[in-house]
């Protein structure tokens, strides 16, 4: 079984990499997919903020070619392969359910998030710019896209204004943020992927967006700059 897991973590990471390029990719939601259309919405990162999608799929797969080469039979390894296989099963199949129901695609981005983070605090301290480093970034910008998600839904779905919503996914992704830095402080890829996004919501509000929103993320990333610069400061690992 383990080393049935080493071939599987390499397919999965694989597959997930290549799920944009089969079928009609994923350009980000369709304002027409809510019932309250979102053109500009607060709580979405400006587009450039995407491309950090093309790091962790080319991390993920050198990661997992690594493992297979050289961590084949690692029991360390093996405890974080299982849930984030399943987290990258899930994401392979995440854009066809995306074109054609935010609903459905907020409780999978939910569930990738969930078994991401769970192989994240099972990794072990070495080997980390192979297996906790992609996973830490990957996870981290997952934290930041679930909770988009439910601010889109919140808001498309007439639930909360734009802005509210905004301030409620944020603060969710801020709670999630502060818990995982808790228990595995020096997870620098993993706020650095947090931090990229909130950077992106920022980028997004300024000119005529929310200054509200525009202040929180702001505010959040430079708290999550500080939790993992002291961390970082204190020693050990970055990953």
């Amino acid at each position: 079984m383990i080393r049935f897991l080493a071939f599987a973590h390499l397919a999965a990471a694989l597959g997930f990499a290549a799920s944009p390029f089969l079928g009609d990719g994923f350009n980000g939601f369709s304002p027409d997919q809510f019932p309250v259309p979102q053109d500009d919405p607060a709580v979405q990162p400006a587009g450039y903020a995407f491309a950090l999608w093309g790091v962790i799929y080319l991390w993920l797969i050198l990661g997992a070619v690594f493992g297979l080469i050289a961590r084949r039979e690692d029991a360390g390894w093996s405890q974080v392969r299982a849930p984030l296989v399943a987290s990258l099963l899930v994401g392979a199949a995440w854009i066809p359910v995306a074109n054609a129901s935010v609903p459905w695609a907020t409780v999978m981005i939910w569930a990738m998030l969930a078994t991401a983070l769970f192989a994240l605090l099972r990794a072990p301290s070495r080997d980390g710019w192979w297996l906790s480093g992609p996973v830490g970034l990957y996870a981290g910008w997952l934290t930041a896209a679930s909770s988009v998600s439910v601010g889109l839904v919140l808001d498309g779905y007439g639930w909360l204004p734009d802005v509210a919503a905004a301030v409620v996914a944020l603060a969710l992704a801020l709670v999630i943020a502060a818990a995982v830095l808790t228990l595995r402080p020096r997870a620098l890829t993993y706020a650095a992927g947090v931090i990229w996004a909130l950077i992106g919501v920022v980028v997004q509000n300024m000119g005529d967006g929310s200054p509200l929103t525009l202040g929180l993320a702001a505010g959040g990333a430079l708290l999550i700059t500080a939790k993992a610069g002291y961390a970082l400061r204190r020693g050990g690992s970055v990953v």
